[in-house]
């Protein structure tokens, strides 16, 4: 009873303040609105709605069980997952975060995960995409392609360490062997056809219900990302980034870091784009220290899509707490494999040379084109969203006056 008063106490107080700051700051509060939309619709929104569309409509035909069957062979041993997994991930991997999140508690809906093997899942298959990593932190942010390598293979390098971790969580709870099926086409083409079969729906609505659901989702991203570059403002400007700052400083020292970079660690905690931005601007701190620090936040994905994360997590039975234990374990492991994979994938490759935009022709094609198709999404991706947001509320709208 005390525990919960407190709770009540503690969360009743922190409204309170951050109002009394709305009030206090209103133009700063503005600006970090601003910020937030703008990111949502030119970014998150475009790049996100595809995914989330094109994943509803592969698990209602039955696709995604088809390609669970097939990669049970390669997930159940490594990861103690159903084969399913391996979409997850590599949709994960592909759309950025929080579509893991989405895509497990979709899935467990269905009934192809279990509760722990959920877990297990969401856990490592939440990560930034290759797009964000290269066009917006690596040439946006440090004007240095280069770097986007590294920070990715750290990145999804850390993503395999959690995931081959945290299969060792709920072994205990696990009363029954988890079986491993062999691989088969035609039990594969099976499965498909019967989850085709089973979903009555047809394919108009399966694509009305595919569109609804996505943009929902979306829309309750795009308010944790608002909410939360108000937060990040408001800390700075009541001054409790750089109390929480001068804590960090002693860390930083620890692991032999510039303590230039605590207030903008302190920032990628919060949100990770504001984070990113901020480190690539400390001039005090070398490249290497910079990049182990991003490696970081990237991984440990900051509050804001923690929060958009637990809010999915919230309509199912999931526990959110594997999953924040994996971001730690993620945000670790990424900056160990940044600082170890430094000498190979970025030192020694640059040979003293300036920065450059242009990346390896071997690695991505001709010319800095993740840059290029960053640009463009930052153009096309607010008509985008108006578009999508206006069938919205046409499909809306129509169901409303059908149920009548």
């Amino acid at each position: 009873m005390l525990r919960s008063k407190l709770k009540t106490i503690i969360l009743a107080s922190s409204v309170t303040i951050m109002a009394i700051s709305l009030v206090s700051f209103p133009q700063e509060s503005v600006d970090a609105s601003i910020r937030g939309l703008t990111m949502w619709w030119e970014i998150v929104f475009p790049s996100l709605l595809p995914f989330f569309i094109v994943s509803e409509m592969l698990i209602g035909f039955g696709v995604v069980k088809f390609i669970g069957v097939l990669l049970e062979p390669l997930m159940r041993p490594l990861f103690r997952v159903p084969g399913v997994g391996g979409f997850v991930w590599a949709m994960g991997m592909a759309s950025g975060q929080p579509a893991g999140a989405k895509l497990t508690a979709r899935l467990r809906q269905e009934g192809q995960l279990t509760k722990v093997e959920a877990e297990r899942l969401v856990s490592f298959t939440n990560s930034s995409n290759p797009l964000f990593i290269f066009g917006a932190v690596s040439v946006g942010f440090f004007h240095n392609a280069k770097l986007g390598i590294l920070l990715a293979v750290a990145h999804y390098l850390g993503n395999v360490t959690v995931g081959l971790l945290m299969r060792f969580y709920g072994k205990n709870l696990s009363r029954t062997k988890e079986p491993t099926r062999k691989f088969s086409i035609r039990a594969a083409f099976s499965e498909l056809h019967r989850t085709r079969v089973n979903d009555k729906r047809p394919i108009g609505k399966l694509l009305g219900d595919a569109v609804m659901s996505s943009i929902q989702t979306l829309l309750m991203i795009g308010g944790f990302i608002i909410l939360f570059s108000v937060i990040n403002k408001l800390l700075f400007h009541l001054h409790i980034t750089g109390f929480l700052g001068e804590a960090v400083k002693y860390v930083l020292n620890t692991f032999h870091l510039s303590e230039a970079l605590s207030i903008p660690f302190i920032s990628g905690l919060f949100e990770i784009t504001l984070g990113s931005q901020l480190i690539s601007q400390v001039k005090e701190a070398s490249l290497m220290n910079q990049v182990i620090i991003t490696s970081f936040i990237l991984a440990f994905s900051g509050f804001s899509i923690q929060a958009q994360v637990a809010s999915i997590l919230a309509q199912t039975d999931i526990n959110f707490k594997p999953f924040f234990f994996g971001r730690i374990i993620q945000g670790f492991s990424a900056s160990i494999y940044a600082f170890l994979l430094w000498e190979p994938l970025y030192a020694r490759t640059n040979n003293g040379e300036q920065p450059t935009n242009a990346i390896p022709v071997t690695f991505f094609g001709e010319g800095a084109w993740l840059s290029d198709t960053f640009s463009l999404m930052t153009k096309l991706g607010p008509p985008i969203t108006i578009f999508a947001l206006c069938l919205y509320i046409l499909l809306y709208s129509r169901r409303i006056y059908q149920s009548k």
